[in-house]
């Protein structure tokens, strides 16, 4: 990093349209407090299933039926609309729609059953879920109806974003299964090598932007997994197969002109910066974030 080699860390410029990987609303008014985080940040990115662990909700339970499912629109709806009403002019928020691992969902699931896998992270989460999910799309739209009656026209400001994506057959289930109209912003999240190699075909069947997940990325094709402390020096995210795939992902989302935003660790901004096209802008977790936007806050 910049104070290893005592070389100058990347400006905050270089983030271009910058989205801020949060947690809860407390990362956005953090963020959002500082001078220069109010300019440099264009979109905050929240995983759905963060804010049923604010809300204090067990969605796999909560979705298996009946006035419960109602329950848990309205529930996320209340989260997001306290975000929305932090945001600044011109920012908006991404919610990456459910995507619970079975391991995961066993933790905070008191009622519902949760079958046993093998290898969940390449078990029946993400997207390849809600395609098989009867009550998540009314859950959705309570969520979508309640956000429009509570915010009106800031409701907008609210994209949903599609995860863990093998193909763009998987995409282009997903829009009519959830009943969501063409005018619905709905983003890809690209975390599988199949994902990378059908960039184009996602961008293709109208995926309004795309989202590059590094971390999933990375396991998937090293085939390491990024828990394991045993394949930790496996695990490499400047690995030539990782860089060429999000070489790969930014080019061809450019020659459809779909915006695309990579996420980097803060120790590997400055060599993604040097080695890969530019896209639109880069995603980074809050707390690396606040350290790139550091310098500039203090000049202010």
């Amino acid at each position: 990093d910049a104070a290893a080699t005592g070389r100058a860390g990347p400006p905050p410029d270089v983030l271009g349209s910058a989205c801020a990987v949060i947690a809860d609303l407390r990362d956005i008014r953090s963020l959002n407090a500082s001078a220069r985080g109010t300019t440099a940040v264009e979109s905050f990115f929240v995983r759905e299933e963060f804010l049923c662990f604010s809300a204090g909700l067990s969605p796999i339970d909560a979705l298996r039926g009946g006035a419960a499912v109602h329950a848990y629109g309205r529930a996320i709806a209340d989260q997001l609309r306290a975000c929305v009403e932090a945001l600044r002019p011109g920012q908006r928020l991404i919610l990456r729609m459910l995507d619970l691992r079975s391991n995961d969902a066993a933790h905070i699931t008191g009622e519902a059953t949760v079958p046993s896998e093998p290898n969940p992270d390449m078990g029946l989460h993400g997207t390849r879920w809600l395609l098989r999910s009867a009550a998540y799309p009314e859950a959705l739209h309570v969520m979508l109806d309640t956000l429009r009656a509570q915010l009106g026209a800031q409701a907008g400001l609210v994209h949903l974003s599609a995860p863990f994506l093998t193909d763009a057959e998987e995409f282009a289930k997903l829009r009519p299964h959830l009943g969501l109209s063409t005018e619905t912003p709905l983003s890809a999240f690209i975390e599988t090598p199949a994902a990378v190699h059908a960039t184009s075909d996602i961008c293709a069947a109208g995926a309004d932007e795309l989202f590059v997940g590094t971390k999933d990325l990375v396991q998937f094709y090293l085939a390491a997994d990024r828990s394991n402390h045993l394949v930790a020096d496996s695990y490499r995210t400047r690995h030539p197969a990782v860089l060429d795939g999000l070489r790969r992902v930014i080019e061809d989302a450019r020659g459809t002109g779909t915006p695309t935003r990579v996420f980097a660790l803060g120790a590997d901004l400055r060599y993604y910066l040097d080695r890969l096209p530019t896209p639109t802008g880069y995603m980074m977790c809050v707390s690396e974030l606040r350290h790139v936007l550091r310098p500039s806050d203090r000049a202010a």
